[in-house]
């Protein structure tokens, strides 16, 4: 990309690894160059949430930020949540496969639970479900597939465990 010096002298161009031109040449030449214009290209490819303009004025590639209102943001917005497994209408106990997690708690505390993830989504399924379900195993050890409700919120929640034919 062009450089401008206010020196006359050309003699120092050959042991700089760009060229000098002066004011009047980069002036006259700047928006031509194919550098500038893939300087320019570079940019915006590189972050779609920014632009690259050239100033007639002064011949130097600028970038323009085009960051989103918070009204955007707030529109765009979606809590970062793990579903329940009992937000599921039915749980296959043969196919669905148990994931450790790791979460912090208000306390800044680490804590350990389990996940199943359906399409993507992540359900947590709390050891009080497992345990129902170990208890129906005993009664039924050829199960499939088990429902589960949920009653309460916070530290009074209750799950109910019911299997399904």
């Amino acid at each position: 990309m062009p450089v401008s010096y206010n020196t006359s002298e050309h003699e120092e161009q050959s042991k700089l690894p760009y060229t000098v031109m002066t004011k009047e040449e980069l002036e006259e030449s700047w928006l031509d160059d194919p550098e500038t214009i893939k300087v320019i290209t570079e940019l915006q490819e590189e972050d779609n949430a920014h632009t690259s303009t050239g100033s007639i004025t002064n011949g130097t590639a600028m970038r323009e930020a085009k960051m989103p209102t918070i009204k955007e943001a707030a529109q765009q917005y979606e809590p970062k949540t793990t579903k329940n497994i009992a937000d599921l209408p039915e749980v296959d106990i043969d196919a669905m496969q148990l994931e450790d997690r790791e979460g912090t708690d208000n306390n800044g505390e680490k804590f350990q639970y389990k996940v199943v993830v359906v399409n993507n989504e992540e359900y947590r399924v709390p050891g009080s479900v497992i345990g129902d379900i170990k208890g129906i195993l005993t009664k039924n050890p050829n199960l499939k597939k088990v429902s589960v409700s949920k009653s309460g919120s916070g530290m009074s929640t209750r799950y109910q465990v019911v299997g399904v034919q």
